[in-house]
């Protein structure tokens, strides 16, 4: 394929998808491994058993599953859930993002998660934004160094890194221990302005491009992976949705044209 790169799904290329579908669609299309959306309220012991055969017979394996997010207030039993079905799964990652504005209780709550992924062989990833109250790779960073836990790790969304400001100098400058796994996409190199909350939350579930399609340096992104990272693509995008409304046929596309990106990498 041109990449040394595992290539994955993530789930938000499909949202309307339940969990037996994004299995499907990903093994389907090629990917090394998928991504999973968890809604604790819908999801049963009998979902956990109906996915983990479909992964057994597919061959595919999960890359994470997704999404703890951190709120105001007490720990939520069910982000321990979320950790313990994931590590049922086989996935190697839990998605993890904060709305919590205390600083403190976001690093306190995030520590306990790894302390839980720890146990169970999973690891917590956090994902900065400026749709989140982590909002940079800096601010990431400082969490992950308090917490100083290998159980935790620091998740790079190239749209969000892009958008908060982040530099290739701060990606470089990362532990490796640090990154496993990256989420990328494309997008026009000038989005929202960073204090249009709205506009950010909109380009981010609808304006998301194919890879090589926009105006991310993507290539250099790429370059500063170690080789055999995973990849997630995060093509989360209203033209997608509407021009591939057939689950297969959309990640068969996102596929191809990731592949098509990667195999001109490896031309020059």
């Amino acid at each position: 394929m041109g990449t040394t790169f595992p290539l994955c799904m993530a789930s938000g290329i499909m949202p309307e998808a339940t969990p037996l579908q994004l299995v499907e669609a990903a093994a389907r299309a090629g990917f090394d491994y998928g991504g999973m959306w968890m809604e604790p309220a819908e999801w049963t012991d009998r979902t956990t058993a109906e996915v983990k055969r479909a992964l057994d017979d597919s061959g595919l394996r999960l890359i994470d599953i997704e999404v703890v997010w951190i709120k105001p207030g007490p720990p939520d039993p069910d982000h321990l859930r979320i950790v313990e079905v994931g590590a049922e799964l086989g996935a190697r990652n839990v998605l993890c993002v904060s709305s919590d504005p205390d600083r403190g209780a976001t690093r306190d709550k995030l520590a306990l998660l790894a302390e839980a992924g720890g146990r169970h062989g999973i690891r917590i990833n956090l994902e900065f934004g400026l749709f989140t109250e982590v909002k940079t790779i800096h601010e990431a960073s400082a969490i992950l160094r308090e917490i100083d836990d290998p159980a935790c790790a620091l998740l790079i969304d190239s749209l969000h890194w892009h958008r908060s400001g982040g530099t290739l100098d701060e990606i470089a400058a990362l532990p490796p221990a640090w990154t496993s796994y990256v989420q990328l996409c494309d997008a026009p190199a000038v989005g929202p302005a960073r204090d249009d909350a709205e506009g950010i939350l909109i380009e981010a579930i609808d304006g998301r491009m194919a890879m090589g399609t926009g105006g991310l340096p993507l290539r250099d992104i790429v370059a500063l992976l170690p080789d055999g990272l995973p990849v997630a693509i995060e093509e989360r995008s209203k033209a997608l949705r509407d021009g591939w409304p057939d689950l297969n046929q959309r990640a068969a596309r996102v596929f191809e044209t990731t592949r098509a990106f990667f195999d001109g990498l490896s031309r020059g």
